[in-house]
């Protein structure tokens, strides 16, 4: 009959699940996991009870003080295998028993032996995980299965390597001994516990103490359980400082914690894949979930606007970088809600990155400032626009991503001409090249209208080279190089050239035409002084009405300056060195000649810097210098 009052707990190592009955026979033990059945002699069960009965005994805390006091595994490591070994023969004599006479004294005997065994190996299990948490941590961990992988892809080399790094090698071994140990002892343990049908006990115990470590590892990474409407209620200095922790604490979590965590659990429990997942999955799951939900609050916050997608971006790369790592640790199905949550973060991150281009965009073209640019200089929705897209440039391959199933924009809205593409329509550019070109042609479309608000057209066209300078120069300078490509880059800066010939044209056409095209042609002295007299009128005309302009490019200033004086200095000169003989020692010369080629050419190198008294005060000491000059010339 069966006897009250023993219990037997059966792990099934299919479901990962236990079962608790009550009964007089020893029948736990015929359930664990996977003990082949022998037969066994009177006598070798008589000798292994016997052998655990004197060690068993021996660390009984209940009947020896010294038992209570003191660690088995910390004391002897010989007598705790023994111990280990005694269980293991004892189990094995118990299922031969069982097959025999399932009532027998001996049976019974070896049952309490047995429960007594399991309490004393709860109570080492629990102390080896309690006072290794420093050894055990997961950064120790995960530094000594990445040292022990180096070592083993090392070992078929020479072993004549210099003589220090064996011994910086030798110096690490002693450090990851104790960790070493206490893997070992709690296999060990689990091992003999789980396969004893206690595997409820054991895994209740690392369950309860490793979790603490992991959730307590999070905690102290910063991040913490928020709800969506905490952070809308944040200022943005304080949500971007919990985004920075986040971003430390996904790179520590996934490369140390979640990491070691998982090479422990793995090693501890190497035997069961089931306990093992069941392990890792409670441990980690809450802690795991945490930190990946965090991303998904963010991207539906009311605080993101374009100025905070940089962030966002890092977010989005954070867990992209990570998906791997994210993939191969939670890759069983019980942590299937961790890699959801992950993915979700991503989409969510994703969505809000194209929403905030989208604001972006329309902040761009909702711009309604109508005031002008002194000198038709750079204007600060330029500056802007192009700072923030030059520092999206650095999220490129994240960027590819994110608007690879995204539809292009419409071209409604701009006119045709703006659609030049340097893509072929059978070979469409990347998403990206694509979006980033769009904003582009939105921002100069705008800066087309603003150009309008000049009443000087040729002040209309510096302000259209400055800006679209500005803009190549910061493709040229950034990442958007490799966005849109040198073909791009070629065609706009052709465009810029363009804006240089229509100002040259409006501006300096009138002061070159009024030399004749033959400068060294036969004239009389009196066309000759009225040739310089319009030249006169026509330069300080030219002169005064862009005293004021501005080029902010330096290279591109000197090519302008370079290029007007190609034009009109050398033809003047020609002019004057033909012409200006011929009117001999008239009296009041210098009313008609008030600038030798010298002066024009000064004064063109002071052009473009936009300070009106300058340039008012270089053309009145030039002429005044060609006066006195032309005075000694007569002398």
């Amino acid at each position: 009959m069966p006897r009250k009052g023993m219990r037997s707990i059966c792990f099934n190592s299919k479901t990962a699940s236990f079962s608790i009955s009550r009964h007089s026979s020893p029948a736990r033990t015929s359930v664990s996991i996977g003990t082949p059945r022998r037969s066994f002699s009177d006598s070798m069960i008589d000798q292994s009870i016997e052998a655990a009965t004197a060690l068993i005994t021996k660390w009984n805390p209940e009947t020896s003080a010294y038992a209570k006091v003191t660690s088995l595994f910390y004391e002897s490591k010989k007598e705790a295998m023994q111990f280990i070994k005694c269980v293991n023969d004892l189990q094995k004599s118990m299922h031969a028993m069982v097959s025999e006479d399932s009532t027998s004294e001996k049976l019974v005997q070896a049952q309490n032996l047995m429960q007594l065994a399991m309490k004393r190996l709860q109570k080492e299990f629990y102390q080896i995980l309690s006072m290794n948490r420093a050894h055990l941590d997961p950064e120790s961990v995960s530094a000594r299965s990445s040292r022990a992988s180096a070592r083993s892809s090392t070992s078929d080399y020479d072993d004549d390597g210099d003589e220090e790094v064996r011994n910086a090698g030798d110096s690490i071994d002693e450090v990851e001994e104790v960790s070493s140990i206490a893997m070992s002892d709690l296999r060990s343990i689990a091992e003999c516990m789980i396969s004893s049908g206690y595997a409820k006990e054991c895994i209740s115990i690392y369950k309860i103490i490793r979790k603490s470590i992991v959730d307590e590892g999070i905690y102290r990474l910063g991040v913490e359980k928020l709800s969506s409407s905490q952070i809308n209620k944040m200022d943005w200095e304080v949500l971007d400082r919990r985004i920075r922790d986040w971003l430390e604490a996904v790179k520590i979590s996934m490369t140390i914690l979640f990491n070691g965590e998982r090479i422990l659990c793995d090693h501890v429990f190497a035997g069961s894949d089931s306990i093992r997942e069941s392990c890792f999955t409670e441990i980690s799951k809450e802690g795991a979930t945490l930190l990946f939900g965090f991303p998904e609050l963010v991207a539906k916050s009311k605080k993101n606007s374009p100025e905070k997608m940089f962030r966002v971006l890092d977010m989005y790369t954070a867990i992209s970088n990570n998906w791997m790592e994210i993939d191969s640790i939670f890759a069983s199905e019980s942590t299937l809600t961790v890699r959801s949550q992950a993915l979700t973060s991503l989409v969510k991150l994703s969505d809000s990155v194209r929403s905030m281009l989208s604001e972006f965009e329309s902040t761009i073209q909702k711009d309604s400032s109508k005031s002008r640019i002194h000198g038709g200089g750079v204007h600060p929705l330029t500056l802007h626009a192009m700072s923030y897209l030059s520092l999206l440039a650095d999220y490129s391959n994240i960027l590819g991503d994110i608007f690879a199933d995204w539809p292009p924009p419409p071209r409604s809205s701009l006119p045709e001409s703006y659609f030049d593409s340097p893509h072929p329509d059978d070979s469409p550019s990347p998403a990206i090249s694509m979006r980033v070109a769009w904003l582009i042609l939105v921002l100069l479309c705008k800066l087309d209208g603003k150009a309008e608000h000049y009443k000087d057209v040729s002040l209309s066209y510096i302000f259209l080279c400055n800006n679209l300078q500005h803009v190549v120069s910061k493709v040229r300078t950034s990442n958007l190089q490799y966005i849109l490509g040198e073909e791009w880059i070629a065609r706009n800066e052709a465009k810029v050239k363009q804006f240089v010939a229509n100002y040259e044209r409006l501006l300096w056409g009138q002061v070159i035409a009024s030399i004749p095209e033959n400068p060294k042609a036969v004239i009389s002295p009196a066309q000759a002084k009225e040739i310089f007299r319009k030249f006169n009128l026509t330069f300080e005309e030219t002169r005064r009405k862009q005293s004021s302009f501005v080029v902010t490019d330096p290279k591109l200033r000197d090519e302008i300056k370079v290029s007007i004086a190609t034009k009109l200095v050398q033809l003047y000169r020609e002019f004057y060195d033909t012409h200006r003989p011929t009117l001999g020692g008239e009296r009041n010369v210098g009313v008609f000649v008030r600038f030798a080629p010298e002066d024009v050419g000064n004064y063109l190198s002071d052009l473009f810097f936009g300070t009106t008294d300058s340039a008012s005060t270089s053309v009145s000491s030039l002429s005044s210098s060609s006066h006195r000059r032309d005075s000694r010339s007569r002398a």
